[in-house]
Parts: C-alpha cells; sequence; structure tokens
C-alpha cells in the first residue's frame, strides 16, 4: 500500500477526522459550561478526564454510524496514528505549571498544545485543512492569553467552537471524496 492509499484508507474510515473532532468539541463545550458555570476545576477535570477518552468515544461512534472503526493492518500509517494520539496527553504536562502561575492561562495554553498536536494530521490523513486548524488554534491561543485572559472559560469555548467548525469542514471534505471516487468508480468509496 503506498502513502496515498494509506491516506485515503485514513480518510476514509476515520470520515477525514469528523467523529474525533465532533467528540472533541464536545468535550471542550462542556468544560466551557462548567468553567462558566460551576469551577475552574470541574472544567480541567472535564477536559483532562474525558480526554482521554476521545479515541475510545470516536470509535464507538464510527461503529454506531456503520463505519468500520480501524484501518487495515497493512496500512503503514496505522502506527503513526497511535504514535500522534500520545503526543497531547504528554505534553499535557506541561499545563500544571502555566496552571499555577495564571489559572486562566489553562484553555489558551491547552489550544496551543491541541494546534501543535494536530500538525503531523496533515500527512496521517492527506489533508492540509489540519494545517489550518492547527494555525488557528495556536494564534487563537496566543491572543487569548495574552489580550483576553481576564475570564477562565473563554479559549474552552474558542477552542470548542474551532473543533466544532472543522469537524463539520473535515466531514464535508471526506463525503465529497467518496461521492467523487465512488462516480468515477477510483479508488476505494469512503
Amino acid at each position: 500500500m503506498d502513502i496515498r492509499d494509506a491516506q485515503r484508507e485514513v480518510r476514509s474510515v476515520y470520515t477525514g477526522g469528523f467523529w474525533g473532532q465532533l467528540v472533541s468539541s464536545v468535550i471542550w463545550l462542556v468544560a466551557a459550561a462548567l468553567g462558566t458555570w460551576e469551577t475552574p476545576k470541574a472544567s480541567i477535570l472535564a477536559v483532562v478526564g474525558a480526554g482521554f477518552f476521545i479515541f475510545p468515544l470516536t470509535q464507538m461512534m464510527l461503529l454506531l454510524s456503520g463505519r468500520p472503526a480501524r484501518v487495515s493492518r497493512e496500512n503503514p500509517l496505522h502506527w503513526l496514528g497511535m504514535q500522534v494520539a500520545f503526543v497531547l496527553p504528554l505534553s499535557m504536562l506541561l499545563l500544571v505549571p502555566v496552571g499555577q502561575y495564571c489559572l486562566n492561562w489553562f484553555f489558551p495554553a491547552l489550544m496551543i498544545l491541541l494546534g501543535a498536536h494536530y500538525l503531523p494530521f496533515a500527512f496521517l490523513y492527506g489533508m492540509r485543512i489540519f494545517l489550518f486548524l492547527a494555525g488557528i488554534l495556536v494564534v487563537l491561543g496566543v491572543v487569548v492569553a495574552l489580550w483576553f485572559s481576564g475570564t477562565f472559560s473563554l479559549g474552552a469555548w474558542i477552542g470548542g467552537l474551532v473543533l466544532l467548525v472543522f469537524a463539520w469542514a473535515l466531514r464535508y471534505l471526506a463525503t465529497s471524496e467518496a461521492r467523487t471516487h465512488a462516480a468515477t468508480g477510483a479508488g476505494r468509496p469512503m
């Protein structure tokens, strides 16, 4: 299997990343609500705790939608996907000193880490849109931290909304490609 076929299979199986982005956006928006109407501690526990279940929840959503939940064993990008999945949880240890220094920087810092986490997704999926997602999250994280850090949950609201918008954009791109491949008979349809 060559790289383009492997990327096409990743896009096909994971609908361009739609379900993962949708699950992530819901987690971020729940954390934003908790940070706004409950406590920062509840918000942080929600985003960190639920964040460890993004991949299993994504797989569950794929199965419930009638789709396969994994790429084939022959796909050389399978291992890259697993490695990329561990980047964010390991880098989140940086949030401890950030939160101790300025609690309102927690979500802007998490946005920056999440943006960096999405950079290899551009190769994994073969979709440059992940570079835009990464850039938007990093820039908005910096902007919120530097100029709008007077409220704890603003970064969570912005991050959740960005993820929600990109979830639907990714779905649109993946399903458009699937329709094109199905109509032309080229490649494996999504």
